[in-house]
């Protein structure tokens, strides 16, 4: 008896364990510590390759180097349920010293970032890269709450699961705190 149940419930566990690895995405390998796509107060423009998305996002905060950050990210293909990359563009650019809040246009997902430094504000201008692709994306989007809760806190955050995409940004600014 116990044989049968086991030869029935097998393939069902296989199944389903198939289909686990299709929906979750394991831990990211941003590279080692130190392989950051910037260095403290200088540029940077970082683009996934063709037909990945940016699937997760650290960071690091330092006073002492400009109240500025060290960035890294992770890339992941895009489902095969959006099907390809029709398109990809850069978004305008989101001046420093300055709060905004940014989604990419025509349904796009972010699949990179440019961004550049600037002394006189202590602050940072973003641009997205974003791609679209050939089956639409679902609009049930909303605001994440895995964002630092005070500007100087390190960020770590990631997509967990499969159909989850960047689709944009916001941010704070502070004259005060810079």
């Amino acid at each position: 008896m116990d044989l049968v149940l086991l030869c029935v419930f097998l393939p069902l566990v296989t199944v389903a364990w198939g289909q686990y690895s299709d929906y979750y995405y394991g831990p990211y390998n941003y590279g080692d510590n130190d392989e950051w796509v910037n260095v403290y107060r200088q540029g940077f423009n970082f683009q996934c390759p063709h037909g990945q998305v940016i699937v997760a996002v650290r960071s690091v905060f330092s006073k002492k180097e400009g109240s500025d950050r060290l960035w890294n990210y992770a890339c992941m293909p895009a489902s095969q349920s959006l099907g390809e990359p029709t398109e990809c563009w850069w978004e305008e650019i989101n001046r420093a010293g300055t709060e905004w809040y940014q989604t990419c246009s025509n349904n796009g997902l972010v699949a990179g970032f440019q961004s550049q430094y600037f002394p006189s504000v202590l602050d940072r201008e973003w641009q997205f890269y974003c791609c679209r692709y050939s089956r639409r994306c679902p609009y049930s989007c909303w605001l994440t709450t895995e964002y630092p809760g005070h500007y100087g806190e390190d960020m770590d955050m990631m997509m967990y699961t499969y159909d989850y995409y960047i689709r944009g940004a916001t941010t704070t600014f502070s004259a005060v705190d810079r």
